[in-house]
């Protein structure tokens, strides 16, 4: 048998190159086949799927899914709700219970003066004379006629004593309302009530206790009111006549706008005389404030003591019924 041929030692040997170059393809260092691209070292398969699955993870999550938060609502304010309620219920009230008033005032307003039962009506003209004696009124209380240049104060003004009837008509005549009362009739706690309505009403009004009204006056009342040609009797201080009187009388006009006073416009203060009233049936006084020239008697041709219009001979026959 032939022997093989041995190997040619001098056979020329490759030059260049590293040691990887000689390697076989395919395989790694020391000949090992390469590992596939997508495999892991340990050469399984599940390694390469457990890397797969670990480079499909998002990104900064770190490989774990955070659970969702719940949110939470913010409760309702049902007290301040409660509150805005109560306020727009309690303003309706407020609103309704004022409209209802006024319309209740408009309904009894008082737009002529026969509107107001028992109001008895007078004719003295405008102008009558400023005289410093004694007048005896045709009516008792009087309602207009010559009169003393010193008017009485009307602010409200609550007197103690029977003040001087010339003094007192004067203040009729700038428009204010003359309360009187006959002081031996009228309880004290009566007078007391007519004090809080007079000082409660206020400006062009006057009170003042009248002796004999309600037993020797033409009245036989024992509360009167009294404006320059209008004149009311009542017999009860809760009479709401007394309130209607004082509505439409005080600075009054008529229903077409005619003042049922003379002098509009005049002052009603005197502090003089509210600090030292004059009593009836004394003598004329300079006391405060004085409008117009003075004259010692009325009117040639007409008595001192007399107005000078004379009023209609039935009161009664213009009285309101």
């Amino acid at each position: 048998m032939p022997e093989d041929p041995k190997p040619d030692t001098n056979a020329e040997k490759p030059t260049g190159g590293s040691s990887a170059a000689r390697r076989t393809p395919g395989k790694g260092a020391g000949g090992r086949q390469a590992t596939p691209a997508g495999k892991g070292l340990g050469g399984g398969k599940g390694a390469g799927k457990g890397a797969a699955k670990a480079g499909s993870r998002p990104a900064g999550k770190g490989g774990r899914t955070r659970p969702q938060q719940a949110v939470v609502a913010k409760p309702k304010p049902w007290g301040l709700i409660a509150a805005a309620v109560a306020v727009v219920v309690f303003a309706g009230a407020v609103i309704g219970y004022a409209v209802h008033a006024v319309n209740e005032k408009n309904e009894n307003r008082i737009t002529a003066a026969d509107q107001i039962q028992g109001v008895q009506v007078f004719e003295y003209a405008a102008g009558q004379q400023h005289v410093t004696e004694n007048v005896t009124y045709t009516e008792n209380p009087p309602v207009g006629g010559p009169h003393d240049p010193y008017w009485a104060d009307c602010t409200g003004t609550v007197y103690d004593i029977d003040i001087r009837h010339e003094n007192a008509v004067h203040s009729l005549e700038h428009g204010a309302v003359w309360i009187t009362y006959d002081p031996d009739v009228l309880s004290s706690d009566d007078v007391a009530t007519l004090s809080s309505l007079v000082s409660d009403n206020g400006s062009y009004l006057l009170m003042s206790p009248y002796a004999g009204l309600a037993t020797t006056s033409d009245l036989q009342s024992p509360i009167s009111l009294e404006s320059w040609n209008h004149r009311l009797a009542v017999d009860s201080v809760d009479d709401p006549r007394i309130q209607q009187y004082i509505d439409f009388f005080r600075r009054g006009t008529d229903a077409d706008g005619t003042s049922l006073y003379p002098e509009v416009g005049a002052s009603c203060e005197n502090p003089d005389f509210a600090a030292n009233p004059l009593p009836a049936d004394a003598s004329s006084e300079p006391v405060g404030n004085s409008d117009a020239p003075t004259t010692d008697s009325a009117a040639p041709g007409t008595a001192s003591t007399e107005p000078t219009t004379e009023p209609t001979t039935e009161p009664s026959a213009t009285t309101a019924p």
